[in-house]
Parts: C-alpha cells; sequence; structure tokens
C-alpha cells in the first residue's frame, strides 16, 4: 500500500504539527530502525499516514527553478497579454501585474506556511483534510483534491497549448504576418510538445534530468527577459513616454474603465498561479517543511522580477495604436511587437525563440507536478482505477502510469479546439478559478480554526499570519466572480466566457462521485494522530 493509515499511536508518532516545530526529533519520535525508513523527513511522512516511495534527490533550487518555470512569466505574459491590453492598454498591463506579484506573496506565503506542517506530495487535500472540521474533512479533502488535479491538468493544458499557439505566432511574424495557421496545426504542434515532454519526465528522476532543467530554466529566463529588455529598447524608434505607459488609460473592451481593469487582471493572475503546485513534489525534497515554503514565496519573487524586465520594456515599444497588434493574424499581439520593435521579421522570430525556451520550460514543469497530483491523489482512492495510477515505476523511480493517463488526458483535452474554440478556452480559463480555489480553501479553514494548526509551523508566518490569510482570502473570494466575466462587453456565443461551467461541473461531478462511488473506496489522509486527537478536543470539535 502507499498510503499506511495505520493507528500513529502504535508508532509513538506524535502530530506533524510537533515535528516540524524544530523540537528535537528524539523528543517526538520513536524511531524506526528499518534503513529504509531513511531520516527526519521519512518520520515526518510516516505520521501523515504514508510511506516513502519517491527518491529525496531534489534541492531547494531545483524546487524554485520548477516554480518559476510554471509561472513562466515571459512567456505567460505574451500568451495572455491580449486581456490586459484590451482593458486598459499600457497602464492595465504594468499595474495589473504589480498588484498580483504583491497578492501573490500574500497566497504563497500562506500556502508555505501550512505546507511546513504538512510536508507531503498530497498539498492542497491533505492539508484540507487535517484543517477542516472533522466531521466534513473526508468529504472536504475529497472535493479539494479532484478540483486540484483538474487545475493541475487544465494548467499543464494551457501551458502547453500556448505555446504551441506561440509556435504558430512565430512562424506567422516570420512570413511578415500573412498567413493564420489551421486549428489542426496547433494540434499537431501541441501534441508534439507534450510528447517531448512525457519523454523529459519519464527519464527524468532516472537520468537525473530534472535538476538541471529546472536550474537552467531559471538562468533562460532572466536572460531571455534581460536580452529583450535591451534589445527592443535599443532597436526600437518607436517609443511611448512614461505618462503613456504608467498614466494612460485605453480601455477598448467595452466596460466601464474600473471595472476595465479588473478584468484586466486575468493577465497577471493566468501568469502567477502555479507556486502552489511544486508542493507536490514535498516527497522528494530534502527538509521539505523548509525547501518547499522557500521555493513557493521564491519563485513569486523570481517570476515578479523576470516580469518587470519583460513587460516595461514591451510596454515603452507597443505601437500608439494598440490595434495594430491585437489585431494580429495569429492572434498573438507580443510576436507582431516584436517584430516591429526589432523593425524586422527575423529579429522578431529571434527573440520570440526565447520566449518559446521559457514556455518549453513551464509545458516540462507543468506535466511534472499534474502527473504527481494524479498519482498522490490516487494512493487515498480519489480517482476511477486507483490502484493503478498509485504505482511506481522502479525502473523509472516515478508514477509511469500516472505519468501516461495524465499526458493522455491532457492531449485529448486539446481535441476541443478543432469543434468549439469556446469551449476549449473555458477549460484553459478555469485552471486559475481551480488553483485559487484549491489553493484558498485550505487557508480558509485555518483561519476559522483560529489558525492554531499552524502555531508550530516551522516556517511562521507570525503576527502577521492573520492579515495576510484575510487577503489571500478575499482577493481569491473575489477573482472567482471576476474571472467568470467575458473580457469584453460585446459578447456572442464564440466570445463568451464558460470558465464558470467548466468549474461547477468539476466540483459538482466531484461531489456526485464521492456519494455514488468514492465514500467507500476514497480513504482520505490519515488523521489518527495523538496530538490531532488533543487538539481537536480543545478546540471544541473543529
Amino acid at each position: 500500500m502507499a498510503s499506511s493509515h495505520s493507528d500513529d499511536r502504535e508508532k509513538g508518532l506524535s502530530s506533524p504539527a510537533k515535528l516540524a516545530s524544530g523540537a528535537p526529533l528524539e523528543a517526538t519520535v520513536s524511531y524506526n530502525h528499518n534503513p529504509s525508513a531513511g531520516g527526519k523527513e521519512e518520520q515526518v511522512l510516516s505520521s501523515l499516514g504514508y510511506e516513502s516511495e519517491l527518491r529525496r534527490n531534489l534541492s531547494l533550487w531545483t524546487v524554485l527553478g520548477l516554480g518559476a518555470a510554471i509561472i513562466a512569466a515571459p512567456f505567460g505574459l505574451s500568451t495572455s497579454a491580449s486581456f490586459a491590453l484590451t482593458n486598459g492598454g499600457r497602464t492595465s498591463y504594468v499595474w495589473g501585474w504589480v498588484l498580483l506579484s504583491l497578492i501573490s506573496l500574500a497566497l504563497a506565503a500562506s500556502l508555505g506556511e501550512i505546507c511546513s506542517v504538512y510536508p507531503t506530495s498530497g498539498g492542497v487535500y491533505v492539508w484540507t483534510a487535517h484543517l477542516a472540521p472533522r466531521r466534513s474533512a473526508k468529504i472536504s479533502s475529497f472535493v479539494v483534491g479532484w478540483i486540484s488535479v483538474v487545475a493541475n491538468l487544465t494548467l499543464c493544458l494551457s501551458i502547453a497549448f500556448g505555446e504551441a499557439q506561440l509556435i504558430m505566432a512565430a512562424i506567422s511574424v516570420f512570413r511578415n504576418d500573412e498567413w493564420a495557421p489551421e486549428a489542426w496545426h496547433i494540434i499537431l504542434t501541441f501534441w508534439a510538445i507534450m510528447a517531448l515532454c512525457a519523454l523529459i519526465n519519464a527519464w527524468g528522476v532516472r537520468a537525473k534530468l530534472l535538476e538541471p532543467i529546472n536550474t537552467l530554466s531559471i538562468y533562460w529566463t532572466l536572460a531571455s527577459a534581460v536580452i529583450i529588455c535591451i534589445v527592443v529598447l535599443v532597436m526600437s524608434d518607436d517609443r511611448r513616454s512614461a505618462r503613456e505607459v504608467f498614466a494612460q488609460w485605453q480601455n477598448a473592451s467595452g466596460w466601464s474603465d474600473g471595472w476595465s481593469f479588473f478584468v484586466g487582471l486575468l493577465t497577471p493572475a493566468y501568469v502567477l498561479t502555479g507556486y502552489g503546485t511544486i508542493s507536490y513534489l514535498c516527497e522528494e525534497v530534502k527538509q521539505p517543511e523548509v525547501a518547499v515554503p522557500r521555493a513557493m514565496l521564491g519563485s513569486v519573487i523570481a517570476a515578479s522580477f523576470t516580469g518587470f524586465l519583460f513587460l516595461i520594456p514591451m510596454s515603452f515599444v507597443f505601437p500608439a495604436d494598440l490595434s495594430l497588434i491585437l489585431e494580429a493574424t495569429a492572434g498573438q499581439p507580443i510576436p507582431v511587437a516584436l517584430s516591429r520593435a526589432t523593425r524586422s521579421a527575423g529579429g522578431g522570430f529571434g527573440l520570440l525563440f526565447l520566449i518559446l525556451g521559457v514556455g518549453m520550460f513551464a509545458s516540462v514543469g507543468s506535466l511534472t507536478v499534474a502527473l504527481r497530483s494524479v498519482w498522490a491523489f490516487s494512493r487515498d482512492g480519489g480517482l476511477p482505477l486507483s490502484s493503478i495510477w498509485k504505482k511506481v515505476d522502479r525502473v523509472h523511480q516515478l508514477p509511469l502510469n500516472s505519468l501516461i493517463i495524465t499526458t493522455v488526458i491532457i492531449s485529448l483535452l486539446g481535441l476541443i479546439y478543432l469543434g468549439a474554440s469556446a469551449a476549449f478556452n473555458a477549460f484553459t480559463g478555469s485552471c486559475t478559478i481551480l488553483l485559487g480555489l484549491s489553493y484558498v480553501y485550505p487557508v480558509a479553514c485555518s483561519l476559522a480554526g483560529g489558525r492554531r494548526l499552524v502555531k508550530h509551523a516551522s516556517w511562521s508566518l507570525g503576527r502577521f499570519g492573520y492579515l495576510i490569510n484575510i487577503i489571500a482570502l478575499i482577493w481569491v473570494v473575489f477573482s472567482v466572480v471576476l474571472f467568470c466575466f467575458p473580457t469584453t462587453a460585446q459578447v456572442d456565443a464564440a466570445g463568451m466566457n464558460y470558465a464558470s461551467v467548466v468549474v461547477v461541473f468539476f466540483a459538482a461531478f466531484a461531489a456526485l462521485y464521492y456519494v455514488v462511488w468514492a465514500r467507500r473506496s476514497y480513504t482520505g489522509p490519515s488523521l489518527a494522530t495523538e496530538g490531532h486527537k488533543e487538539e481537536d478536543t480543545a478546540a471544541g470539535g473543529w
């Protein structure tokens, strides 16, 4: 069994919160002398009811690189630029990034604190099980687990598909913006990207590829942002003034100016999402109770910085009439903007190649966390045929079955684009909402419980915890409503935002599946630690 839900009192285990508090390990844990049991990390994992099955061979720097790679600021700010540029222009593009960078720091810090108490690859659904009221812990963790798995699948889908679209846009720019790709061109490119990402992930652990790939992604992203910053500012002969960039409002959405700014936040919100997903690597990291929270916060800081390096100079070289890039033949404004700034199709293509590299790192990284979310949830029987997906392949040293099913599902979802682009956009757009919901639920549970179970966190927010948690909660609740709106007021069937339909469908499906089947097969995370029993009694059963 991948999950061991035996009575913790037989093992002499205390609560994970106490294990992570920094107290001497000998005082809280009776050691298991089995050589395979490992050190402190395995003891903490065992106290949470799980056996160690994956190699702990990833460093803080690697996980930080993975988080930054998934966020992929220059890439995300390229593929989603039209949302902000339509809803406020350059000003929305810049100030929206400032606002979301600060909010994302609050949300990443909130998640990091909880992760330091429950450092397991189950991530948000395990945290929810421990933090929710005991009477609803099982079903709450199940629904959050489903939402999280779907969020990770759609995140990978949106990143890899965005990479395919940007590749097609690069070809269009190289042909002087006179060629528009067909849907099947994009689909085939998307499948090629998914196949490459799957191969890299399949051999990544055994061949020790994940470490250098995620480290390289940091340097590639930073170097790309710096190169693009310098080149576009030096070569462009049509630059905007500081007032035009930071204070001139250009609203082409049809919404009122105030509401338009909020709708335009979809661009930075879509980009600044993946930091929480790196919790799925907790069981492959040394000292995860400290390394993963630091990596979450560090990835947001790194992404915010590289994002500024990219979007500020780009905003200065955008044409005065934004419709010149918003109405690009391939539907992507940034490739055209780069071509105009360098005054050549080849120059634009060269700079775009750097962004495509960032997107490729993001595609690999998003599949890395997606397959692990499937594997972790399957350990507790959360998915159909969980016994298959929870197996760890000893040759490849990773959940190979989870990799295969994850790749297949994401690849098949891409076919929706052939029939209805609006329906497909709903799937890709829903990842921002779904990730936000999965992130904030355990934070809300922690707040409702008086932050009692994180008081011993080894990575603690201290007296600022309430304020930081409340900021994160308010933003996610507001964003769930906000991002269900279409990006323009002139709405037709093709331009309607159906993300809310996708979110409600998967949440309802998870609840129905639980009632019909999973309430018998879903074991849920182990909550049998003595420390939690005592704390639950003291807290009146929360």
